[in-house]
């Protein structure tokens, strides 16, 4: 189950609740079940999980019939799924929460790239894929959140 906590967070930029994200990461991993028998041909696992796990979300919503979502409203809480060192608790709630609202403030492209690079440790070209855009855009995406937080954390 190494793609449940990664898959929950992703679901989670469009889906609010934790029990439809939980019913949504269900559905993604019997998607990949279902079609066992082609993973040996898909040269790429991780973009293919997210991206099934992107189309699952946004059919939930279009059935939900949630005409517009704004990213830019939905908390995400970047320390939420991570185990900690003892050096890491050393890290006051302050520092937390400014690092929180600076990744915050973020665009909502930024902070989806962020997450999925820094967080997530994908590689950029599987990353821009699964956001649906190139690696030099992923790349200006990153740049441009590592510039804000770090001016936000001035």
């Amino acid at each position: 189950m190494a793609y449940c906590r990664p898959i929950m967070r992703y679901i989670s930029f469009y889906v609010k609740s934790e029990a439809d994200v939980q019913e949504l990461v269900s559905d993604v991993f019997l998607v990949v079940w279902e079609n066992r028998k082609e993973l040996p041909a898909i040269n790429n696992f991780n973009s293919y999980i997210y991206k099934i796990s992107k189309y699952k979300a946004l059919n939930w919503l279009r059935s939900q019939k949630i005409m517009n979502v704004d990213l830019e409203n939905i908390p995400i809480e970047i320390f939420a799924n991570t185990c900690t060192t003892p050096e890491d608790d050393l890290i006051s709630e302050e520092t937390v929460n400014h690092i929180n609202n600076a990744i915050e403030a973020l665009p909502s492209k930024c902070k989806q790239a962020f997450k999925l690079v820094r967080e997530d440790k994908m590689k950029y070209r599987d990353a821009a894929e699964v956001l649906g855009i190139s690696v030099k855009t992923l790349e200006n995406h990153l740049a441009l959140a590592v510039k804000k937080i770090r001016s936000n954390l001035k």
